[in-house]
């Protein structure tokens, strides 16, 4: 496990509002480091990315697809997107150098996750 993987765990995963997690080098364009067993697609990774320089608007409006499932935009800034579907949500972080990307489940509390997420 590298130190990426390891903030991963410890500082999402531990607090268990956080159900997966990922982190995407802007730069590489692909995932770096993710928990255990959490594997984003490499179009994902894309889209991500593209949403945060060329897409917010349209994720606004209409939400996003990811790994299959339709997630609809509850909150979107320059630097964060927080989406819902009825089985839980996505929460996007963007920095200069990463993107962050974190799972949550029905019955987790997604503003912890939010808050998780961007405190990481």
């Amino acid at each position: 496990m590298n130190q990426l993987q390891a903030l991963l765990n410890d500082s999402l995963i531990r607090t268990k509002h956080v159900e997966n997690a990922a982190i995407i080098d802007i730069k590489e364009r692909k995932v770096c480091a993710s928990t255990f067993g959490f594997n984003v697609p490499p179009e994902n990774a894309l889209n991500l990315i593209h949403t945060f320089y060329k897409n917010l608007l349209q994720v606004r409006r209409g939400g996003l697809y990811f790994k299959e499932k339709y997630y609809k935009c509850v909150r979107a800034d320059e630097h964060s997107i927080y989406l819902q579907n009825p089985d839980g949500g996505l929460i996007v972080v963007k920095t200069k150098t990463f993107i962050l990307i974190a799972t949550y489940r029905v019955g987790m509390y997604p503003s912890v996750c939010v808050e998780a997420v961007e405190k990481l």
